[in-house]
């Protein structure tokens, strides 16, 4: 549905999905209400045109859930879209956090935790929590030979450099994620994991 011209500068060719192709349309939209969002602001990316499926092979109940009356595909994919028209694609629905009230997207955090001179790699995760409705807890892998990162190491890190609401409560230090057979990081396997390693 979109896509990066030649002539695009490097910057948008490699940090964005480009724009909307010819006869077709897309748009980001507030998940909770299916309103189109301003330019700059996050939400579901949504697509609309010949590029999209008339459906799952025999399976109506499936295709409702992602095709809608007026033919808009819901993608599942948390984007922004700037004045421009360009999409960058920030994380998926599924993985967002909701702490207080807060929409949390775990990709802003984890990129942010790469920044840290130990971290080798890092997956944030929501878990159940009775005050916020959802903490935040992150999973690292470590460099060789890095020190011992503990939560409170973590948050000092962090603090003054995120919103103290996208800081992770939890921190759970890893040799490696758990993966799917095609390489992809299973968040949900994490999160049964992380019930029962906080006894939630």
């Amino acid at each position: 549905s979109t896509q990066t011209r030649a002539d695009d500068s490097l910057e948008r060719r490699v940090s964005t999905v480009g724009r909307v192709g010819p006869h077709l349309e897309v748009k980001i939209v507030d998940p909770a209400s299916g309103r189109t969002v301003p330019c700059g602001e996050p939400g579901e990316l949504c697509t609309r045109g010949y590029s999209v499926m008339l459906g799952y092979w025999e399976q109506p109940d499936k295709t409702a859930e992602v095709i809608d009356a007026a033919r808009w595909m819901h993608t599942g994919d948390l984007a922004v879209m700037d004045a421009d028209g360009y999409v960058s694609i920030t994380g998926r629905i599924k993985d967002m956090v909701i702490r207080g009230g807060e929409n949390v997207y775990p990709r802003e955090i984890e990129e942010f935790l790469y920044t840290h001179p130990d971290v080798l790699d890092a997956q944030v995760i929501g878990v159940p929590d009775a005050r916020y409705g959802e903490e935040l807890m992150a999973w690292v892998r470590l460099r060789e030979g890095a020190a011992v990162l503990t939560a409170e190491s973590l948050r000092e890190f962090c603090s003054g450099k995120l919103a103290h609401y996208k800081i992770p409560r939890y921190v759970h230090v890893v040799e490696e994620f758990p993966m799917t057979v095609t390489g992809k990081v299973r968040k949900v396997e994490m999160r049964e994991q992380a019930r029962q390693l906080l006894d939630l």
